[in-house]
């Protein structure tokens, strides 16, 4: 990923919350000139240092994991198009700001075992925020069951890339302009990059 020095995050504090925090992530696989990309909910190991998830047993790029063939994982942060006009300089051109995380490791297909724990772990995480948690009802037989349709895998990290394009290369006046516009924009994806934007200044 091109990653202009103003852009790189190398703090592993700050990745890796960003990495639980928008676990929604898009996994890129290659194999013999195919490639083939899911969406996933993603499990982050920190103490293991691994990423794990599962994914339909009808869905084929799980064959591709198989090959133990280096993976890519995207993580997608908050986004936004940014107009000239919210700098106080205008004499510029529109960009896109965004924040996002690249992981390249080698995957391999995990035990039942393995694969129950995942899917207890990801309803665990996303339920604990419902107000009434829901957790899984189905008796043993049933789950075996439900497990044969899925199959779950895990990824051991090798390479992590951090960018967050944030307008760091602007003047302080015109990234309190563009952080302005952000937080009073129509559209919810602008005013999340705001509060991502002020929450990581909070950070610092």
């Amino acid at each position: 990923m091109y990653i202009p020095p103003f852009n790189r995050v190398e703090d592993r504090r700050l990745i890796n919350t960003f990495i639980h925090t928008h676990g929604f992530a898009t996994l890129i696989t290659s194999n013999a000139g195919k490639i083939i990309a899911s969406h996933l909910p993603v499990l982050f190991d920190e103490e293991a240092n691994v990423l794990r998830s599962h994914m339909a047993r009808a869905n084929l790029q799980w064959k591709q994991l198989a090959s133990g063939d280096e993976v890519l994982c995207i993580f997608h942060g908050p986004h936004a198009y940014i107009s000239p006009s919210c700098y106080e300089e205008h004499h510029t051109v529109p960009t896109w700001n965004y924040a996002v995380v690249h992981i390249y490791g080698r995957p391999s297909i995990v035990t039942s075992a393995e694969l129950k724990q995942i899917v207890f772990d990801t309803t665990t995480k996303y339920e604990s925020a419902m107000p009434k948690p829901w957790t899984i009802p189905l008796s043993e037989e049933e789950l075996a069951e439900m497990l044969k349709a899925i199959v779950g895998f895990k990824i051991n990290i090798g390479r992590v890339e951090a960018k967050f394009k944030l307008g760091q290369n602007r003047s302080r006046e015109d990234q309190e302009k563009m952080l302005r516009n952000l937080q009073s924009a129509p559209d919810a994806e602008s005013r999340a990059l705001a509060e991502f934007i002020s929450a990581k200044r909070d950070q610092n």
